[in-house]
Parts: structure tokens; C-alpha cells; sequence
């Protein structure tokens, strides 16, 4: 189990890692982590809902994404609650409160999906959450070392250095832990480390002597990297002939951002998340992103000034994407009947297509194929929403389905003046042909051809190589295959 003294210590990249090496070595693995909490999700192979860094770490480890590998996900809907859903499948909103007494139930789908997975693969690498140092969550924990005490797993700490204070962060998360715990601490990663390597033995070897663990080695930080995030955002480019200005707003509970990054690595896009309080610069194409909680978010966009930047955009001839909870936002009028995503009621949305939405209960979480309807090309992508659509705008749909779980023929809608998509289907531009055809819809007469997913097995087998390099695999395979 790969733990953290800190999020976004380098826990989900070290644990693609891992798993590319062991594949390499031959090795049946899977990647597990028991709670997540993330707005950035996909739709495995059995038809349900797991934490986007986890079906990227089953890539690294040549496997389909599954429930199991990620049984407890939890997504934030507003400051105080959350959608829990257990084994892929939503189970209701809780608060902080009413989820720490769920933790018992949960840990027993933990352990369920655990089991599991170790009766089909040699090894599971396991990525913890957060801290195992963080005191007030300890009790009931089935995140960190609730869990790996629970199932006898051994743990690597990884640590930031690059946030500074790394020696601080490996001796104070330590010594925090119970006897036990730090018994099963088998010793240390330093991660993003910049510079002379030689100027930081003399503190390697004060942290080997002062714990008694050894430091298993030091990752450096590693320039224009790539990894799909498990929800912190980035507006990282590669800038080459910008040609095509697109921007996405970034919504309080923007979900599913992984969506945009082909648009971020290539080489003819000029890509931009725009934040609160930010003029909004003119752009050739909107996206209008999901969104955990679409009345709040809309009702924030419009605050924001976007509704009036939206208009005027098009009045100038500039196309516009609306991505589920985005699309939903496009029509006349969203209706929460049962209070879902707060008081019941309605919401009037930007009036740009003639379709209204109702939210329900139910979540569709389907994988899907078809073409675009403009050009004909293939499209494939996921479902994960829990609206449903209707209206005279959904005559003249944006993608035609070949392959629809539910036999559904058609999704989202096209405006007959050909400036406005909107769609449920996210990863629209993770398909070469799909993302050239839709830049082309933009603006481009010649988009280069981005192949997403070789971009995505590049950098893993990149990230692999230099784990590889600077990590003793040789120790962790004794952990591992004693």
C-alpha cells in the first residue's frame, strides 16, 4: 500500500507506476484504493462508477477498469455532503456525520471487493487517501491503515519534496501512527525531487537512522509529465502554433475535467480553465463542463458573467459545448422534483435549446458507441449522469448510438444554426477521429492528428521507466513475492 504524508504526494503516479513495471515483469496485478474522494470518474466494465486515477492505474497495469478496484467513492455535491457510492453503484447523500457511522458497512464492501481482486491477481498495489496522520479521522478509518491493519498490508509513505519540510512530513506522519502501524511501514519514497541528489544523502541517512526504515529512493520532478488527476486541475499546456482559443469554465463542482485534457496537450489548441472573478477572454469555442451539483453551478455561472460572455459569443459566430451537466444547462429549464441537489423546484437555464431536463434518482452509468451526426465519424465515450432530457431540440441529436446498453438510438442535440453541441457522453475527444472532427466543427481546417491513448501509454511507460531507474524495485518485489 502506497500512503501519503500529504495529498497529492505522488501516491496515484507511483502506484501507475508500479503496476506498468509489474505487468513488464509478467505480473496479473491490480491497483485497488478503498476510499476515494473525487469529482473526476469513470464507468468500468461492469456498468459502474470508480475514481478516474484508478481506471488510469488499471491501464498501467494491462487490466479492464473494475468496481472492486475502488469500492467506496465519494463525491462532493456541496461544503457539507456528498454522494456515497459503494461497489460503483450511487447509495444515498450523506454528511461528514452520517458517513462515519456508515464507515463499518463500508469497510465490509471494502474488504468484499479486497477479497475479490486477491483471488484474481498476484499482487494488488493499494493507494491510500490523504494522511494516515490526519488524527481526527482515524477512528472507523478504512482509507489508510484502518484498512492495511485490517487485511495485514504493508505500507511505503511517499512524501512531496517539493512542497518542502520532507523530512518533518516522514518523521512527524511516523510518529503519529500506533506500534503497529509503524511496524508495518516497510520505509520511504521521495517524490519530485529537484537538483543534486548528493546534497540530500546526508539527510537520507538521518532519516534512515532516526526511523530505522529505509528510504527506497528518490523520484525526481519530472517536466511535462502527464497523468489524467484525480481532481486537482491544471492548465499545463503543449504550446507549439496555437491556433484555436478554447476556454472551460471551472465550476464549484466541476466534475469529469479529465474530459479536456487531449484539448490541453495538443499542439493546435490554445487551452484555458477560467476560474471565479476572471474576465472571460474571447475564445473560438466554450465548453460548458459536468457538474456534481448543475443548479449551483449554473446559478454561479450566470453570477459570474458567463451568460452574457455565452451571447455575445455566438452572436459573433463562436461555437459552444455543453458536456452532461453542462448540456443540461443549454435548454429551457432544469427540474429537481425530489430535492436531489437541494429544495425541490426549477431552474430556468440559458434558453439556447428548446429541451428541458428532470433530475431523478436513478444514475445512468453506461459505456457507449456511435458516430457524430454532422460527420459521420466514430465517437465512443461514458455515460454518468442522473437527468433525463426531452424536447424538440433532442430531434436533431449530436451523436448517433450503434451500441447503447438500453437500446437508446440517439444522444443530446445540435442547433440548426450548427454553433451549439450538447451531449451526455463524456471522453468526446479522448477518439482521435471523434476529437478531429469536433476541432474541425470549431474552426480547424487541418487539425493534427492527437492519438490520446498513446499519448496516455507514453507517459506511463515513461513514468515506468524512471521508477524504474530510481526506485528499488528489487526490495519491493521481496515485500510483495516473499
Amino acid at each position: 500500500m502506497i500512503q501519503g504524508t500529504t495529498s497529492d504526494a505522488g501516491k496515484s503516479t507511483i502506484v501507475s507506476g508500479l503496476c506498468r513495471i509489474l505487468l513488464q515483469q509478467g505480473k496479473k496485478i491490480a491497483p485497488f484504493k478503498p476510499q476515494n474522494m473525487a469529482l473526476n470518474s469513470a464507468v468500468t466494465i461492469d456498468s459502474g462508477e470508480i475514481g478516474r486515477a484508478q481506471a488510469v492505474q488499471a491501464q498501467a497495469a494491462g487490466v479492464e477498469a473494475h468496481t472492486d478496484m475502488n469500492p467506496v467513492l465519494i463525491k462532493p455535491n456541496t461544503d457539507m455532503a456528498a454522494q456515497v457510492i459503494i461497489q460503483g453503484k450511487a447509495l444515498s447523500d450523506m454528511d461528514a456525520a452520517a458517513f462515519h457511522q456508515y464507515k463499518p458497512i463500508a469497510m465490509q464492501a471494502v474488504i468484499d471487493s479486497y477479497t475479490r481482486l486477491a483471488k484474481q491477481y498476484d499482487a494488488i498495489i493499494v493507494e491510500g487517501a490523504g494522511s494516515p496522520a490526519e488524527i481526527n479521522l482515524r477512528d472507523r478509518d478504512i482509507a489508510n491503515m484502518g484498512f492495511a491493519e485490517q487485511v495485514d498490508c504493508p505500507v511505503i509513505i511517499v512524501a512531496d519534496i517539493d512542497r518542502g519540510g520532507v523530512f518533518a512530513h516522514l518523521v512527524g506522519t511516523l510518529e503519529l501512527l500506533s506500534p503497529s502501524e509503524q511496524d508495518r511501514v516497510k520505509g520511504f519514497i521521495i517524490n519530485r525531487f529537484r537538483g543534486d541528489i548528493a546534497l540530500l544523502q546526508p539527510g537520507i541517512d538521518w532519516l534512515e537512522t532516526r526511523t530505522g526504515k529505509p528510504v527506497f529512493g528518490t523520484l525526481p520532478y519530472i517536466t511535462g509529465f502527464h497523468l489524467e488527476a484525480e481532481d486537482g486541475l491544471s492548465n499545463q499546456q503543449v504550446l507549439t502554433d496555437n491556433k484555436l482559443k478554447v476556454i472551460v469554465p471551472v465550476l464549484p463542482r466541476i466534475s469529469n475535467h479529465t474530459d479536456f485534457d487531449p484539448l490541453r496537450l495538443h499542439p493546435q489548441v490554445d487551452f484555458e480553465f477560467i476560474g471565479p472573478n476572471t474576465t472571460i477572454p474571447n475564445a473560438d469555442l466554450i465548453i460548458l463542463p459536468g457538474s456534481k451539483s448543475v443548479q449551483h453551478d449554473f446559478n454561479w455561472l450566470v453570477e459570474q458573467g458567463w451568460r452574457q460572455a455565452i451571447e455575445k459569443h455566438l452572436r459573433y459566430g463562436g461555437k459552444l459545448i455543453g458536456i452532461c451537466g453542462g448540456f443540461q444547462m443549454l435548454g429551457k429549464k432544469i427540474h429537481d422534483p425530489l430535492g436531489l441537489e437541494g429544495q425541490a423546484g426549477s431552474t430556468t437555464g440559458l434558453n439556447l435549446l428548446d429541451f428541458e431536463t428532470t433530475l431523478e434518482e436513478n444514475k445512468k452509468l453506461t459505456r457507449v458507441e456511435g458516430k457524430l451526426s454532422f460527420d459521420d465519424v466514430k465517437v465512443n465515450g461514458y455515460e454518468i449522469h442522473m437527468g433525463t432530457s426531452q424536447g424538440e431540440a433532442l430531434g436533431h441529436p449530436a451523436i448517433l448510438f450503434n451500441k447503447h446498453p438500453s437500446n437508446q438510438t440517439t444522444d443530446g442535440a445540435l442547433s440548426k444554426d450548427n454553433l451549439i453541441l450538447g451531449t451526455y457522453l463524456h471522453g468526446l475527444f479522448e477518439n482521435q477521429a471523434s476529437c478531429n472532427s469536433l476541432l474541425q466543427w470549431a474552426g480547424f481546417s487541418k487539425p493534427k492528428a492527437l492519438d490520446y491513448r498513446q499519448i496516455t501509454e507514453l507517459e506511463i511507460n515513461r513514468l515506468a521507466q524512471i521508477v524504474q531507474q530510481h526506485i528499488d524495485i528489487s526490495r519491493i518485489n521481496q515485500i510483495l513475492f516473499p
